[in-house]
């Protein structure tokens, strides 16, 4: 089984969340995709966040696809980290094949993140372009330092059955939607 894995708060969800999910399954040869709603994100601010059971309720009904499944995993094993994540997933299913799916804007900041190596060590990831964020993640010292792990993009189906570090860059999707502008400034969804 070879699966996505889609981190994030879902503060709202929304279409690029969607899109983005079924991207990746095509580009990378994805049986699933998994959002992994997270209990709150350490980097972000958490006061306009949304209830836990509220972001997965509104991300199931966005997803609304056989093929992408809401979890809230993050709060049952009580972390928030991605690090801890990937790693309980990996010892629980051995037998998967996972990628980490992130966007640009993810990577410029991917080196903020506990334990980013360790991460990049355990699991293949693909970062899909976010324009303007693009030039900024592909500058990042993250994206710098795994340099010589990143694979030619026409070789995206093979992502998860590389022993990682792997990476890829995935361009073609062109969406400019974010959470943070899908917000009120109460931090109420827009509807």
């Amino acid at each position: 089984m070879r699966i996505g894995l889609l981190g994030g708060s879902f503060n709202p969800p929304h279409a690029a969340h969607r899109a983005i999910s079924l991207f990746a399954m095509k580009r990378l040869k994805l049986d699933r995709v998994w959002w992994l709603v997270s209990p709150g994100n350490p980097l972000k601010d958490q006061r306009n966040l949304h209830d836990l059971a509220e972001r997965a309720a509104a991300a199931e009904a966005m997803a609304d696809h056989p093929r992408i499944d809401i979890t809230c995993l993050e709060s049952v094993i009580g972390t928030r980290y991605t690090v801890d994540t990937i790693s309980y997933l990996r010892r629980r299913c051995s037998q998967a094949r996972f990628v980490w799916i992130m966007g640009a804007d993810n990577l410029a900041q991917f080196h903020r993140w506990e334990s980013w190596q360790v991460i990049a060590g355990e699991v293949p990831f693909a970062v899909i372009d976010r324009p303007p964020q693009s030039f900024q993640g592909l500058a990042s010292t993250a994206a710098q330092a795994l340099g010589r792990y990143r694979i030619p993009e026409q070789d995206a189906g093979s992502l998860a059955d590389l022993k990682p570090p792997a990476w890829v860059f995935l361009t073609g999707l062109k969406l400019n939607l974010s959470s943070t502008r899908l917000r009120n400034p109460d931090g109420s969804w827009k509807t």
